[in-house]
């Protein structure tokens, strides 16, 4: 089930299904918190520059977990913005407790 999705509602079950270890989830986690905290950083310290390495502090950690504990290709490759929406998602139901670390 990776084929096209009408809407977030119907993709955040298959981006479940892709998280299902949960070292994999641990790192989406860390490097969603790194993301957050470099924006915090960013607006209040005016130093902007800092935005630059949102990708790599989100994205690594994403990456490493798919490819070495998850073994499959993250899903931000075929739907990127679905994606980056379930990354947040997933991070409050983690929060929330909706999610298991």
């Amino acid at each position: 089930m990776s084929g096209g999705f009408s809407s977030f509602r119907e993709f955040y079950p298959y981006y479940l299904s892709e998280h299902r270890n949960a070292a994999c989830r641990r790192l989406h986690f860390a490097g969603t918190s790194l993301v957050i905290a470099i924006v915090i950083y960013a607006v209040f310290s005016g130093n902007y520059l800092a935005l630059l390495t949102i990708p790599l502090a989100g994205y690594g950690f994403a990456w490493v977990g798919h490819f070495f504990f998850e073994k499959n290709k993250p899903a931000t490759f075929q739907h990127p913005w679905y994606s980056l929406l379930g990354d947040f998602v997933m991070y409050r139901d983690m929060l929330i407790g909706r999610v298991s670390f």
